[in-house]
């Protein structure tokens, strides 16, 4: 029990610094490793799906088009008129299409549901994390890479997972979702939305760039989407009747347990910034 504490705790502490320090290392090191995570998530993702039934999902092949569309996300955002980038990425979901036309394989609609629902859960989300990490002087018209953003969905998820994990245990009596997480509560969610309103007020303090209130409204927008994020991968882990996702993160399972709940926080947290501009 001790052993596997300590294991969980240096394995906690190297992941976050790593993640923080790639994000408010630049925007090369931001790039590198979330091209990576956005390729192993989805190669993680491949794996466990081809335990299950008669699917045979192409891993690498959909892995690297997880990576080509981070890459085609991050430079469409530097140089928005070059969006025929994005050609390059649109080879991949017609390979895993057509590839099934020839393999003959047993039950082709699953391969195909599951190759491309990778691109959809997995890769797109991580690639959203570019729009948020580049901003486009209105003076220059020219887009800045700035880990705020992008390192701010991280914080509120932390928070949230934290506090919720703290106010359940001491106050959590209600189910949230016994059917897919039992030990999630009421009362922990509401505690980790609380903890995360006081860490929007404490960002907003020193980052100006967005009001109080739109600071309160991001952090509660991770919140609830990330908490959805959070039940659709136990969801599906319990479809496929695996505790982990995997065991590349010694302690603390695969790469789908640690981002769950920011595959769906992040474009959530892009379309309600969208939707700030229009207001």
């Amino acid at each position: 029990m001790k052993n596997n504490f300590i294991q969980r705790t240096i394995t906690g502490l190297l992941f976050v610094a790593t993640l923080v320090g790639c994000i408010i290392g630049g925007a090369i090191p931001f790039t590198v490793l979330f091209a990576l995570i956005s390729g192993l998530s989805i190669y993680e993702f491949g794996s466990i799906v081809n335990k299950y039934g008669d699917v045979h999902m192409s891993t690498r092949i959909s892995a690297l088009g997880g990576i080509v569309l981070f890459l085609c996300f991050g430079y469409i955002c530097v140089a928005p008129e070059n969006h025929k980038v994005f050609t390059v990425y649109l080879l991949f979901p017609l390979y895993i299409c057509i590839k099934e036309l020839y393999l003959k394989q047993k039950n082709p609609i699953h391969n195909l549901a599951y190759g491309l629902m990778s691109h959809i859960y997995i890769a797109l989300p991580f690639a959203l994390l570019n729009v948020l990490a580049y901003q486009t002087s209105p003076e220059t018209g020219v887009s800045q890479y700035n880990p705020v953003l992008p390192l701010s969905i991280f914080i509120f998820n932390w928070i949230n997972d934290t506090g919720a994990y703290c106010t359940g245990v001491l106050f959590g009596k209600h189910r949230l979702f016994e059917r897919i997480s039992p030990k999630k509560s009421w009362e922990g969610s509401i505690g980790g939305a609380f903890f995360s309103i006081v860490t929007a007020i404490v960002l907003a303090h020193f980052f100006t760039f967005m009001p109080t209130a739109e600071w309160i409204g991001l952090g509660l927008t991770v919140v609830i989407f990330g908490t959805w994020g959070d039940l659709t991968e136990s969801l599906l882990k319990r479809t496929l009747g695996i505790k982990d996702s995997g065991n590349i993160l010694p302690g603390h399972g695969g790469l789908l347990d640690r981002f769950d709940s920011s595959l769906f926080a992040i474009p959530a947290a892009v379309i309600y910034l969208y939707f700030l501009e229009l207001i």
